[in-house]
């Protein structure tokens, strides 16, 4: 099933209130804080729009305040993509794909990216398959849209501040007609 674009306005309606799982801002804060981050860092408009839409899939299904302490992996990065596949391309929905595997990637290539994970994000990175090793880490930033993936992964882990002003969910929808497939 395709969500459309008012679908996808829906779920941030619907669900966007809820608690970010381990963090102190709403699954529509964070959303909004990371669009934010990438506007802010010039990002185009298709980056912009992943980093809006990254965590889409934690939306799809309810699996409690925190699904890591029961050890679920939700697999949001890609629960969400038969359902924005017809509507964006890979310059958009790649990104979302990789950006779990880009934490990964970071933990094995940045000495100072692991002590800034919150304790949710140490939980979900093993139950995401850990750290890359070397090998994985070259194969994983060779692959098409990695550096748009970590790119996104940053702006991801800067986006939890309570409170922090943003342009509303319409200024970034803006963006969505810029991104649509033909």
């Amino acid at each position: 099933m395709a969500l459309t674009l008012d679908d996808i306005g829906l779920l941030f309606e619907r669900h966007g209130h809820t608690q970010y799982t381990g963090e102190p801002v709403t699954q529509l804060e964070h959303a909004l804080q990371s669009a934010a981050l990438a506007e802010a860092d010039g990002a185009a408009p298709a980056l912009i729009v992943a980093s809006l839409l990254h965590d889409l899939g934690h939306m799809l299904e309810d699996h409690g305040d925190t699904p890591t302490m029961a050890g679920i992996d939700d697999l949001h990065q890609y629960r969400i993509l038969p359902f924005l596949r017809q509507l964006f391309g890979d310059d958009v929905l790649a990104p979302i794909a990789l950006h779990v595997d880009a934490k990964r990637y970071l933990c094995a290539t940045d000495a100072a990216y692991f002590s800034m994970l919150s304790e949710d994000s140490v939980r979900s990175l093993q139950l995401q398959g850990g750290i890359f090793d070397e090998a994985q880490a070259q194969a994983f930033i060779a692959r098409a849209h990695a550096a748009d993936a970590v790119r996104l992964r940053r702006w991801d882990d800067q986006a939890k501040q309570q409170g922090l002003p943003t342009p509303d969910y319409l200024h970034f929808a803006a963006y969505f007609t810029q991104c649509l497939r033909g």
